[in-house]
């Protein structure tokens, strides 16, 4: 898959867009990660008869003058080290991006994925995208997560075996697949998202009938991908 030499684009106005922000991500991660917020983790128990276990360890990064306040976000939140640092990546890789969730028809396979409430499309016309109309928006591989279904999912390949063409056991819905050309990312159909969460769509059409030539042309498809 790669692009149109002067691929033309197809703007459309979608659905409303998600009020989300860095601020509102972290608060929705600490929701999931953290237990009560404000209060201090729990001692682990311990037998009658047996000393004391110690608390949950705090991280012990080399954190400078920040150090104390790293420890006090920590306690007063009740995480982990892992999950404090994962809190702060979340943040700032997901800055200026919406979580849309998605999944078949059938609703055996859920995912979820961090993208732009503007999403840019691609059109293929190569010999497999034609017929089933594959249009899908490119992220990487860290921006998505398979919620469901994985025991659901099969794959379909063909001619260089790259593109791994994934879809669903019992509908047949092809929601999400890796593409050829970012095999380091996901390639998801915007029309398998739920509502709610798309502003607007930018089509490109891509001359995949000569993919090699127009995956040589393309100046950007490839870091679409890249995190």
């Amino acid at each position: 898959m790669g692009k149109a030499k002067a691929g033309s684009v197809r703007k459309s106005r979608g659905r409303s867009p998600a009020a989300a922000s860095p601020a509102a991500a972290a608060r929705s991660l600490r929701g999931k990660e953290s237990s009560r917020l404000g209060e201090k983790p729990a001692a682990p128990r311990e037998s009658p008869g047996e000393p004391p276990l110690s608390p949950p360890a705090f991280c012990l990064l080399d954190l400078g003058a920040q150090r104390e306040r790293w420890l006090k976000f920590q306690e007063r939140q009740s995480l982990t080290c892992e999950e404090a640092a994962r809190l702060l990546l979340d943040t700032f890789e997901y800055r200026g991006l919406v979580k849309h969730t998605g999944g078949c028809h059938c609703g055996a396979i859920r995912f979820e994925v961090w993208a732009s409430t503007d999403l840019h499309i691609f059109d293929c016309n190569c010999s497999i995208c034609i017929k089933k109309q594959n249009r899908h928006f490119i992220v990487p591989a860290s921006h998505f997560k398979l919620l469901k279904g994985a025991d659901n999912v099969t794959t379909y390949t063909f001619n260089t075996h790259c593109a791994q063409h994934t879809f669903c056991k019992t509908c047949g819905v092809q929601s999400f697949y890796t593409p050829r050309s970012n095999p380091d990312g996901y390639g998801i159909a915007p029309h398998c998202l739920d509502e709610g969460t798309v502003r607007s769509t930018i089509m490109e059409e891509i001359n995949g009938k000569e993919w090699e030539k127009a995956m040589k042309e393309h100046k950007t498809i490839r870091n679409m991908s890249k995190p």
